[in-house]
């Protein structure tokens, strides 16, 4: 689905991804995982188009980002709604169709089919006619996650979809994120967890470069998280896989990060 060769990208001026290989594979889900500031978002966007690459080459189907877009679903890590907006939950969610509309901008019934099925799988048909600004913050996440669904898309982005939810949105999302490859969709997401990233089926480890690009197996190993996050720096002969686990969920006294 897609693949990077030799990316390097900057940004404000600095060198946020140094040069990097990985791949994304088709209908699959592949996790981006690394410390704060590591480089996780900034390679997100540069999938979606939204960053230019400073060197390298990076694909999507065989196409440059920009080109294939509109093929592109993105859910942004933070979707801030100002206070005051009157759009209805039904009325954002059915912006995932804007790309698809006819000349008039008239909704067909096939547009008005997509929302309604985006709504059901994110449980929010009985949220249709609030106001999104009044809704929780794990609401809010899933009316963006049905637009994002409501559009014609096969790869699915997504920036740490699951963090600071209530556990019935997490779960919800979780769900989604899993049920996506069986419709032919690839799912790209972001996160600090290391559970969430061991239960894909691909992962892209990332630090300033990305340290390894895999299944989580290989590109999770002892070693690759050493090299990511510090670990084992300063007792080495204490280190063990579970200590690994714990020490990639607190990421506050780690090394790195760029």
């Amino acid at each position: 689905m897609i693949t990077g060769s030799g990316v390097v990208i900057e940004r404000d001026g600095r060198v946020a991804l140094r040069t990097s290989d990985f791949t994304v594979p088709e209908a699959a889900i592949t996790a981006v995982i690394g410390p704060n500031g590591s480089g996780k978002s900034t390679l997100l966007h540069a999938m979606t188009g939204l960053l230019p690459l400073t060197e390298g080459t990076l694909e999507v189907k065989g196409l440059e980002p920009e080109q294939a877009r509109n093929d592109i679903a993105y859910v942004l890590q933070h979707m801030n709604v100002s206070p005051g907006t009157p759009m209805t939950v039904q009325e954002v969610v059915s912006m995932g169709r804007y790309s698809t509309l006819g000349v008039f901008r008239r909704a067909r019934s096939a547009d008005k089919e997509a929302v309604r099925d985006a709504m059901g799988l994110l449980r929010i048909e009985d949220l249709a006619d609030r106001q999104v600004f009044r809704l929780s913050g794990g609401q809010r996440q899933r009316v963006f996650v049905a637009q994002a669904l409501a559009q014609e898309h096969s790869l699915l982005l997504m920036d740490e979809p699951l963090t600071g939810l209530d556990i019935h949105s997490a779960q919800t999302i979780d769900h989604i994120i899993h049920e996506e490859p069986a419709r032919g969709c690839s799912v790209v997401f972001t996160t600090h967890d290391l559970e969430e990233a061991r239960a894909a089926d691909h992962v892209i480890l990332v630090n300033g470069y990305v340290v390894a690009s895999g299944p989580p197996a290989e590109a999770l190993s002892d070693q690759n998280l050493a090299t990511a996050y510090g670990l084992g720096l300063l007792h080495p002969e204490t280190r063990s896989s579970r200590g690994v686990i714990d020490d990639a969920h607190d990421t506050s006294h780690l090394h790195g990060g760029v």
